[in-house]
């Protein structure tokens, strides 16, 4: 797999966790010791522990083969990529101001990357 497609799909990995994580957050009634043992055993907080191990291993593998400030820029997909998940996993809204924001995200990193 191309170096390249890695770091594209580092942000989406985290995105999903993020995502998983908003899901188990759903048994958490309190900050307490019973809430964090059912947290512990929620099907979706352990693929999200493990999406976020893959992308710990992801992402020293990436920072072996890229400068930190290239690297970094790709991560900011996912303040696009964690609201779109939301809205299609959760129903969550989106608005056009999320939109604009977006489009300046992706025009910036565009914009970096090529300097």
């Amino acid at each position: 797999m191309s170096k390249d497609i890695l770091i594209l799909i580092m942000p989406f990995i985290i995105s999903g966790g993020q995502v998983l994580f908003k899901i188990a957050s759903r048994d958490v009634a309190a900050f307490d010791h019973n809430s964090l043992v059912r947290l512990s055993m929620n099907g979706y907080f352990i693929v999200a522990l493990i999406l976020y191990g893959i992308a710990t291993l992801l992402w020293v593998y990436i920072l072996k083969h890229f400068p930190l400030s290239k690297a970094y820029l790709f991560m900011g997909l996912s303040f696009i990529l964690v609201p779109v998940m939301s809205y299609i996993f959760l129903k969550e809204p989106l608005s056009l101001r999320f939109m604009a924001g977006a489009f300046c995200i992706v025009f910036g990193i565009w914009l970096a990357r090529a300097a």
